[in-house]
């Protein structure tokens, strides 16, 4: 594929984080003259005799001039990561030395490599597809064990191999339903038609547990958020100091004390929870709290899950009920939180609890927990509901999109199929039921990169790089 974006040059960068207070620095060429650039400047071995695969002890030098000591290691295409001739240097991790010895290979004949070059060469010469390189980018960024799971899955080709296996069967279809068109005269069938609607129908139902799992593999990407609401003094600031135990928020019996929201991260099990403490919901003639009131409503929409707080002395079912449902949209997974046990009610059900779920657990919710805020023991339990409400988001740990462009592809291959399973109900002809496969194969592939994809989309993904990657 040509893509205009790289060239048959010799790269070079600094393929470890830049300013991190560390031991050692690690510099990568990739191309033909990766290995002859290198022992041009390398004193020890003649690398250009040595085997794929080893390090060598030396010293990298400017005419007479000793830069560094060093270990050079030698992967020879194709069995590297580039599928090209790589060398990576390992050097001190001085900015003084890692300057001078880009600059001594660059003025031996390398080229500064681009954002992403050598992850995007290693998908043009065929080392992985298109959404196994994206993948790569999601590693890097992983910061917990879960989004690290999903990114490695899909670098080993956990979501490629589903694909190119939904790929090969339309094409195999498509290539029955055009030989048709050889034979139009003659009026012959070689594609069952009611084969190929049991097959539309399948890769229609995986395509839609695909697009499904986003949900959860975005808020896994990203972190979870979790907007903490109810009334002033419902307890909404002790429950985000509990969670993060440690005095992040202010709190006080004066009601109102919340008046912006506050952001913290904590990581459970593996997966991160961004909590969002917010302004009490009140009617208020406080012109900065009324602001406060606002930005609450707006962080739920953003939110994926919402701890409603009420407790027995502060409010009545009534009003539980309506600030729910104000506060409800599709897909938000709300979590009622009966507050201030410690004081009022115990961990049983009262009769509040039970008007309250009597009208919101058919339509708005499933789940109702009694707590103590300011216990870290009580609120284990809370802890547990959120995890267990995460994972259920998970159609299939294994095929997980997390990739923005990816479902909007996915999303438009359904819509393809859909059509052809129209023109089957309609005994539509081959022709045109082959334009509708087409359409679908065209957006199924754009994800693997089975096709020739955009130059300005390959310079998106591949630019979202770090340099040396």
């Amino acid at each position: 594929m040509s893509t205009g974006l790289v060239s048959q040059d010799t790269i070079v960068a600094l393929a470890t984080s830049p300013g991190v207070n560390g031991a050692i620095a690690v510099i990568r060429l990739s191309g033909s003259q990766a290995i002859a650039l290198t022992n041009a400047v390398f004193k020890g071995k003649n690398l250009l005799g040595q085997p794929s695969h080893t390090i060598h002890f030396g010293t990298i030098r400017d005419g007479d001039e000793i830069i560094d000591e060093v270990l050079v290691s030698l992967f020879k295409g194709p069995h590297s990561y580039t599928k090209e001739d790589v060398v990576e240097i390992s050097t001190h991790n001085s900015k003084y030395i890692i300057e001078r010895l880009i600059g001594l290979l660059i003025k031996k004949g390398a080229r500064a490599a681009q954002a992403g070059e050598f992850t995007l060469r290693a998908f043009l010469n065929g080392g992985m597809d298109l959404s196994q390189a994206e993948a790569v980018a999601d590693l890097i960024a992983s910061e917990n064990k879960a989004s690290h799971e999903i990114a490695m899955n899909q670098m080993r080709g956990g979501i490629s191999n589903k694909l190119q296996q939904m790929r090969e069967q339309l094409i195999n279809f498509t290539a029955l339903l055009e030989l048709e068109l050889d034979f139009g005269e003659e009026d012959v069938e070689f594609a069952d038609r009611a084969q190929f609607e049991a097959l539309v129908q399948e890769l229609k139902m995986h395509i839609h547990k695909l697009i499904q799992s986003f949900a959860y593999g975005n808020a896994i990407k990203h972190g979870v958020p979790v907007a903490i609401i109810g009334k002033p003094n419902a307890g909404k600031s002790t429950l985000l100091n509990t969670l993060l135990d440690e005095e992040r928020a202010i709190v006080s019996d004066i009601a109102g004390t919340t008046r912006d929201t506050i952001e913290e991260s904590i990581n459970l099990d593996g997966i991160t929870f961004r909590f969002i403490d917010t302004a009490g919901l009140r009617e208020t003639m406080d012109t900065i709290e009324a602001i406060g009131v606002t930005k609450a409503k707006e962080k739920v929409r953003q939110a994926k899950v919402l701890l409603y707080l009420y407790d027995d002395k502060d409010s009545t079912a009534n009003e539980v009920i309506a600030q729910v449902k104000e506060l409800y949209y599709d897909g938000l997974i709300v979590i009622l939180v009966r507050n201030k046990i410690d004081l009022q009610g115990g961990y049983y059900p009262n009769e509040m609890d039970t008007n309250i779920t009597k009208t919101l657990f058919s339509d708005y919710s499933d789940s109702l927990v009694a707590i103590s805020a300011k216990d870290s023991d009580s609120v284990e339990g809370l802890k547990n509901i959120l995890l267990d409400k995460i994972r259920k988001m998970a159609i299939d740990d294994q095929q997980i999109i997390t990739n923005t462009r990816h479902v909007e592809a996915l999303e438009l291959a359904f819509n393809a199929l859909e059509e052809v399973e129209k023109g089957l109900a309609m005994q539509m002809s081959g022709d045109l039921l082959a334009h509708h496969v087409r359409d679908g194969l065209r957006h199924i592939s754009g994800i693997t990169g089975d096709i020739d994809v955009d130059r300005d989309i390959l310079g998106t993904i591949f630019g979202k790089f770090c340099i040396g990657k």
